[in-house]
């Protein structure tokens, strides 16, 4: 265990399964300590308990990021229990698919507002302490086919289109503190959102994947932890791929 990352404190959002559980595991096995949070309050005790198990600390919080107060809340109480957040990773996202011409406005506005505007509300919860220390990780989890697009998708690829120019925003705004922000663009990965894939739509999926496999969360977790860590001091505003050559 390379605990390159002690005294960093990370709060990781969606982290109850998937993607997010791989970070905070991730970035525990680094060094840090790590604050679990997801509106699945169960499964962001079991990855917090997965971290202690292996000698890590953890702090588990229920969050609801459709909800600006829940976020806002959260944050303050995770500081003031857990300590400063030091690297921030904006993971938690929905999907709500279907034809452009056909989507309810329901469904288009709560995609934009987890995916997009929780990941700018959680962001700003955390830039005040980092302009403070000077330092700072934040690393937001987007998509590939926020680079690409995707029929079906319009509220997502939005979103994560979104979350893009976010990221790039943010460092150039808070680049001069030496606090970082980059995005980690995911393809398809094995999660429980892509498992209720038809096999049809997996095999077409894997066709155009270079490496002909999907990937799993620790991939992303693994190029998560690289941006967060003190070896990317020199890397921000870029969005990092992690697609098995889905997309280039």
């Amino acid at each position: 265990m390379n605990l390159y990352m002690t005294n960093r404190t990370a709060f990781v959002t969606g982290a109850a399964r998937g993607i997010g559980r791989a970070c905070a595991l991730a970035l525990a096995k680094a060094g840090a300590r790590v604050a679990c949070a997801d509106v699945a309050l169960e499964g962001v005790e079991e990855s917090a308990k997965l971290i202690r198990d292996g000698g890590g600390e953890a702090y588990a919080c229920r969050i609801d990021i459709s909800s600006a107060e829940s976020i806002k809340q959260t944050f303050t109480n995770a500081a003031k229990d857990f300590g400063r957040i030091d690297i921030l990773v904006n993971n938690a996202g929905i999907t709500k698919d279907g034809l452009a011409m056909r989507m309810k406005k329901e469904d288009w506005d709560a995609v934009i507002s987890i995916n997009l505007t929780g990941t700018f509300l959680c962001a700003q919860q955390v830039i005040p302490a980092m302009l403070r220390e000077r330092w700072g990780r934040i690393v937001n989890v987007a998509s590939v086919v926020g680079q690409s697009g995707n029929p079906g998708q319009a509220n997502y690829v939005a979103s994560k289109a979104g979350v893009i120019g976010l990221t790039k925003s943010l460092a150039q705004e808070l680049g001069s503190r030496t606090i970082t922000v980059n995005a980690v663009a995911p393809g398809f990965i094995e999660t429980a959102m892509t498992a209720v894939l038809p096999e049809e739509a997996r095999k077409a999926m894997l066709a155009r994947i270079a490496l002909q496999r999907p990937g799993m969360p620790e991939d992303i977790a693994a190029a998560v932890r690289f941006l967060a860590s003190d070896d990317a001091a020199y890397i921000t505003g870029q969005v990092l791929g992690v697609n098995g050559g889905m997309y280039m």
